[in-house]
């Protein structure tokens, strides 16, 4: 590499790594914190860690494939998302926990504010019902948007469907959430 992985964009970091492989190394240090957050959130800590290595390494043992026709983060997630469903059942069973209980195993213990603490013990249980009960597609989609904090855009090209299609399901799923919350106004 004539130039430091740092000022490259993620395609050429890519391109880079045929040649000399421990340039994808800066690909994890850019990607990794992010999708870790959204894994732990969807799958909890422990898989979390596991599925950020397995994405990694897939990506890695693929990137010979990796066409540059979509954005590098949008073919990692895409990646792990299909690794996410394959613990659908431990996510479901998590959520389901998670409304019995009130505890959110996801949770590290140390809340950033009081008041997003009270908000998730009040209605934490009943959203976790209402997750568990989403179809993987529509929670996968509506996850992706809310804790991901990707575009419709991305998501679409994640989950390889049309946007319209991908817009259909996360309107059908806050639908659903909505409805699982007290208080909240289901008007729209």
């Amino acid at each position: 590499m004539s130039r430091p992985a740092e000022k490259l964009d993620d395609a050429e970091i890519v391109a880079a790594s045929l040649e000399d492989p421990e340039a994808f190394g800066e690909l994890f240090r850019r990607h990794a914190p992010r999708l870790h957050a959204y894994l732990k959130r969807r799958l909890g800590l422990a898989l979390a860690d596991d599925v950020v290595a397995e994405a990694f390494a897939t990506a890695f043992r693929q990137r010979g494939r990796f066409d540059g026709r979509a954005e590098f983060a949008a073919w990692l997630w895409g990646i792990a998302s299909n690794l996410i469903a394959k613990h659908h059942r431990q996510e479901t069973r998590m959520y389901r926990a998670f409304a019995r209980t009130g505890v959110d195993p996801a949770e590290d213990g140390v809340a950033e504010l009081v008041s997003d603490r009270m908000a998730a013990a009040a209605y934490g249980p009943r959203l976790a019902k209402a997750l568990a009960s989403l179809s993987s597609q529509d929670r996968n989609a509506v996850l992706l948007l809310a804790w991901g904090e990707l575009s419709y855009a991305e998501i679409a090209t994640i989950l390889e469907l049309p946007l319209g299609t991908v817009k259909a399901k996360i309107h059908r799923a806050r639908t659903k959430l909505r409805k699982a919350l007290p208080g909240e106004n289901h008007d729209g």
